[in-house]
């Protein structure tokens, strides 16, 4: 959700010189993504909780400020406001479902979501999301008139390309003992991510394959996956997953175009992002049919089931013995991120806010 408001908001101040803008910010590191400019003034608000922030500290920077409207882009937004509401609701997983398997930090969030998001739904007067498929379902779900919701998609940053040379792609390599072909899997407790069957479907293909390629799971506890595994897969095969730590989101571009096939099964997204940046790194990718994920990779990608490990396993199978395949995907994935930039998405946001402001 930052990344998205942080390209939007940088669009925005790009290409729109007719209108004012403060952006509200806490009075943290965040502050120095962003730049002031003439027609663009940014007000950092402290605070020592967000709930605190966004709830009492931010409605009051609005009255002060006389704004005409607000935008919130992240969800969430004051409960009591004094102007028109724009709302970013980028998803409602958390109204579909909260098992409590994540961070504590994460089921604090879903909970805070869960009580917010229904209340500042109803006061909004456009909804914005970021696919067709997460728009109809907040439509079904929310009760809400089809003309609210408006769908502003997603995009991928042009730094995310595969113009890099032999020499800056072995150095990073180096860098992070990276092998010269691996797989590619962005670790993550929550749920959603599907980690539990993306292990599952990799320790089957080891165990069907001779050259195995190793699977890097970025910024991810070893012993998480230690704990997946059964003894005799663990002294097998666990010498084929590398843990790099964390990797900057500078050298995503690097990282992505290193590997030789990305996996993204996740159960459930409204848009995901890191599909369109694998492919504008011209690495395959191997998704999931369910929720936005084929309406986002438009047969692009590799579709599977994600509740299903044995098609994971199939599907990285297919990539590598088939050449000829996994060079398919890599001009299809190549082409089809391209369809997205930002600049669009902040025109077709831009439009919006004229009718707000209307």
């Amino acid at each position: 959700m930052e990344v998205v408001a942080l390209e939007l908001i940088r669009q925005v101040q790009r290409i729109e010189t007719r209108n004012e803008y403060v952006l509200f910010a806490k009075d943290d590191a965040d502050r120095q993504c962003l730049t002031e400019q003439s027609n663009f003034k940014i007000e950092t608000i402290p605070s020592y909780t967000y709930a605190d922030w966004e709830q009492f500290r931010l409605p009051k920077a609005v009255r002060k400020n006389k704004v005409d409207f607000l935008h919130c882009t992240c969800n969430t937004a004051p409960l009591k406001l004094t102007v028109p509401l724009l709302l970013t609701l980028h998803d409602i997983i958390y109204l579909e479902k909260v098992d409590f398997k994540g961070t504590a930090y994460q089921n604090f969030g879903n909970l805070y979501r869960r009580f917010v998001v229904p209340k500042v739904v109803e006061k909004s007067k456009i909804i914005i999301t970021v696919s067709d498929f997460e728009r109809q379902t907040i439509i079904e779900k929310l009760k809400l008139p089809e003309e609210k919701v408006k769908v502003v998609y997603n995009a991928v940053n042009k730094r995310f390309n595969n113009n890099f040379t032999t020499d800056e792609l072995t150095a990073f390599r180096e860098k992070y003992n990276l092998p010269e072909n691996f797989l590619l899997f962005l670790g993550n407790t929550a749920p959603k991510k599907n980690t539990p069957n993306v292990i599952k479907a990799f320790a089957d293909y080891c165990s069907q394959t001779k050259d195995i390629i190793p699977l890097v799971i970025l910024d991810y506890e070893k012993s998480l996956v230690e704990e997946m595994l059964s003894e005799s897969r663990l002294s097998q095969y666990f010498k084929y997953f590398i843990f790099p730590g964390y990797v900057p989101p500078s050298e995503m571009p690097l990282m992505y175009s290193s590997a030789t096939v990305f996996l993204y099964p996740s159960l459930r997204e409204s848009f995901g992002l890191p599909i369109l940046e694998a492919m504008g790194c011209c690495v395959p990718v191997i998704t999931s049919n369910t929720s936005s994920m084929p309406e986002v990779a438009a047969g692009a990608a590799l579709l599977v089931d994600p509740f299903k490990p044995q098609q994971i396993t199939e599907a990285i199978i297919s990539l590598l013995t088939n050449n000829e395949t996994l060079n398919n995907y890599k001009q299809k994935g190549k082409n089809r991120a391209a369809e997205f930039t930002w600049e669009a998405s902040a025109k077709k946001l831009l439009s919006i806010y004229e009718t707000m402001h209307g």
